[in-house]
């Protein structure tokens, strides 16, 4: 018998992320009913974990009695301290700069940009997750996953969405992107912390 986990998200890379990912598991992950018409909280946290935290109290008091999901998840660059790390999806936003693409293609000539003449050595990265799974206003449980790759000069491959064009795999010799959604959730950042949310919740 399967359960069910309301997304608090209308992203739909990170959707059909977690869907791929539940399959293993016997779970239905659904985007929470009506979530556009819910006004955002500000994400003024400064840790992945304090906005997924924030975001899985506030949206799971719009639907009473459901077992609601929130993640915050960006990637870390270590020769940028870490950046953009929390701010990832409005790092391009932040520094005002556009290029008449949208929002993913912006923030990937960012760091583009700001990785120039950067040695292979020194683009070292991480994509990082935190879930939060909460009921009626009260957090459950929480749970983490992260991979470690390198940023690449140039996009390659066509699938996945944010940094994945970017975000290499040395083991596997591909980028994020290159990667089927069955390959990309066993070692995916948002993957693995699905796996290690789902035994606290006792699914």
């Amino acid at each position: 018998m399967s359960s069910h986990l309301y997304a608090a998200t209308t992203s739909q890379g990170k959707l059909r992320d977690f869907r791929a990912a539940s399959q293993a598991h016997a779970l239905v992950i659904e985007p929470l009913p009506d979530l556009k018409k819910i006004p955002a909280p500000e994400e003024d946290g400064l840790t992945f974990a304090a906005n997924a935290i924030l975001k899985a109290i506030y949206y799971s008091r719009f639907a009473p009695g459901k077992l609601v999901l929130a993640d915050d998840s960006g990637l870390e660059v270590d020769a940028l301290d870490g950046a953009p790390g929390v701010r990832s999806a409005r790092f391009a936003a932040d520094a005002g700069f556009a290029s008449g693409k949208d929002t993913d293609q912006n923030n990937n000539l960012l760091l583009i940009e700001r990785l120039n003449g950067i040695t292979a050595a020194q683009r070292t990265a991480r994509y990082r997750c935190v879930l939060a799974a909460a009921r009626d206003g009260k957090i459950l449980h929480t749970a983490a996953g992260a991979v470690e790759g390198v940023i690449l000069e140039s996009p390659k491959g066509a699938g996945g969405f944010g940094y994945d064009p970017l975000f290499f795999l040395p083991a596997l010799s591909r980028s994020m992107a290159e990667l089927d959604l069955a390959t990309k959730n066993t070692l995916s950042h948002r993957g693995r912390a699905l796996a290690a949310l789902i035994p606290l919740l006792g699914l």
